[in-house]
Formats: structure tokens, sequence, C-alpha cells
């Protein structure tokens, strides 16, 4: 009797059935790990959350003062000096950019620190000019104040993180995601293997060519209709298991990963799980690009791994009108073998 009710799980709606619960694809998720030395990645993840919001918030500051630092004078109370707060808006716009294209972005918060100071001078210095308005002042200071704090708060906690981390290259990312598909192991590493197939699901990704037993010519084409060109080659190749891969020696950019084909509980077919690390085209600055024109790495991920399940499962991807979709390919397109720019 105790083993029968062990192996009741819920359902929907309070349903009790014996066996294992369903294993579903994984939401899209950004790989966080424990660099505070504590085993904890809370941290990391508030540590994240808080760079990411003062990014943000840097870019939108700056695009305020290179477009309206006529009104932006007026309301903070200073005499209208435009050439000066474009200048300053250039100097937020790079801080952003570089906070939110960098896993950590310590320099670039620090710079935003130093911005601080410079912006308190700034606002010091026009309390001297007949037509400044004290009282508002004032208040764009204590603004700047609370957020210099913030900017404090998180060069500091970035700062111990990268201490923590053993062996990571800044601008470097690392995904992991996984989907379950419908078929098995042999299946999904067979059409995998055959890496013709793979523009059959990759966005972006025009063709790959195999040029040798474990060697392969990839060509893709990245923000702004960029075109890229790389080698990749197989370093490890398991039938029906995994296969993982790296780029040729000599690469522009440095990259490698997994994908596993782990069989999924009671038979429901596969577990497809990627890891990835790869550096985008053209550094940090690149990645930045890629992320404000929409292509979040991560989504893009869980995307290609959603097609790849459709066309093992029904032969076809279809769009939101239900017709079959053209080729297409994503970040692991880009980062299975990121490489050599031709």
């Amino acid at each position: 009797m105790a083993t029968q009710e062990a192996a009741r799980t819920p359902q929907v709606r309070g349903q009790w059935h014996a066996g294992p619960r369903p294993v579903r694809a994984s939401r899209p998720r950004r790989v966080t790990r424990s660099w505070d030395g504590n085993g904890n990645g809370n941290g990391d993840a508030v540590a994240e959350r808080l760079a990411s919001f003062l990014g943000w918030f840097s870019i939108g500051l700056g695009l305020a003062e290179i477009a309206a630092p006529r009104q932006l004078a007026k309301m903070i109370g200073v005499p209208e000096r435009r050439g000066l707060l474009r200048g300053l808006g250039v100097r937020e716009i790079a801080s952003g950019v570089g906070i939110l294209s960098r896993r950590r972005p310590s320099g670039w918060l620090w710079s935003r620190v130093g911005g601080d100071m410079m912006d308190l001078a700034l606002l010091g210095a026009s309390l001297s000019s007949k037509r400044s308005r004290p009282t508002r002042v004032a208040a764009a200071s204590a603004a700047v104040a609370g957020v210099t704090v913030l900017d404090l708060l998180a060069s500091e906690q970035h700062t111990r993180l990268n201490k923590g981390m053993e062996g990571t290259t800044a601008g470097v990312l690392e995904l992991m995601k996984s989907a379950v598909v419908l078929k098995s192991p042999e299946e999904c590493y067979r059409f995998w293997r055959q890496l013709e197939n793979l523009p059959r699901f990759m966005q972006h990704l025009e063709s790959v060519q195999s040029t040798g037993d474990r060697r392969s010519h990839w060509v893709a084409t990245g923000p702004a209709g960029t075109r890229y060109e790389w080698d990749a080659e197989i370093t490890e190749d398991r039938p029906g298991e995994l296969i993982a891969w790296r780029s040729v020696e000599g690469s522009d950019v440095e990259n490698s990963g997994t994908v596993r084909f782990e069989k999924a509980p009671g038979d429901r077919g596969t577990v497809i799980r990627v890891e990835m690390r790869y550096a985008p085209p053209m550094g940090a600055a690149g990645a930045a690009v890629a992320k404000l024109m929409g292509q979040e790495p991560e989504q893009e991920v869980a995307e290609d791994l959603r097609r790849f399940k459709q066309v093992l499962e029904t032969g076809e991807i279809p769009t939101t009108e239900g017709q079959p979709h053209g080729r297409r390919g994503g970040v692991i397109a880009r980062a299975v073998g990121l490489g050599r720019n031709s």
C-alpha cells in the first residue's frame, strides 16, 4: 500500500494517476552560477537584474540627453548647454551598451560611478550661474546621488562575483537549453549529425557543407544582414548519445559546446540538451547590437530547439498562418562553429 501511494503523482486539477510525471521542454533561461562563494545563486541573479536595469536606464537617459537637451536642461534647472548634454548622452549610451553586452560588466558599472561623480560636479558648478534654478538643481542632485548608490552597489556585487569566477572569459556567453522530442535518441542524433539538415531549423543559417569526416563549413547571416563564414570540427561523436564541437584553431571567435540525446523517462521520446559557450561576432559590441535588434541569444536557442522538435515530429515548421516555414537558423547556428570571417 505504501508503495502504491508513493507512486501516485498529481495531475491537473488535483486528479491522481500512477506513474512518473511527463517530461516537458524547459523554459528559456540564462545559465547562472554561484560565484559568491556561498553556494547560493541568488546573489548572482540579483546582481544581473540590477545591472540590466542600470544598463537600460543608462541608454534611456542618454537618448533623452541627445534628443532633447533643451527640455532636459530646463527640467533639472541648469543653463542650456546642448553640446555638453549630448556628449554626456553619448557617454551614457556607451555605458549602457557595455553593461548589457557583458555577463560580468563590473568595468562598465564602475564607469557609471565615475560618470555620476562628474554629473554631481557639473550640477554643483551650475549653481554659480544666475540662470540656474537652485531648487531644481538640488532635486536633480538628489536623484543622481540615489542612482550613484545603485551604481556603487552593482559595481561592488559584480566585482565580488568576478573574483569567484574560474576560467571564464569576459564577453563569452554560456547557454543551456533543453527540449523533449517525441522520437528516439537514435533518430534525433541521425538527423542532427547530418549537418546539411541544420538550416531546416536554425535561424539565419544559409548552408552547412561537410568538408571531412568531422569538419564542416558554415554560412550564416548575422545582425543587419552581415554574412559570416566559418569552419567547425566535431570533437566527440557518440552515436545516439552526444555530439561535441568547437571552432577550429585560428578562428576569430572562441566557441564550443555539446548536444546530448537522452532517453526521456517512461520512453516518452528524447530529451535534447544543448550547452554552448561562445563569443558573439564583433565581441561585446556585436552582442549588444544583436540584443538591441531583438536577437536575444537565450530565446533564439529555445526557438531553434522548438523548430527542431517540429521538423522531427511533423516534417515541417508551420508559420502563424499554418504554412510550412522556409529555411531558418539562430544562435546555435552561429555558436556550433562560430569562427573565421571570410
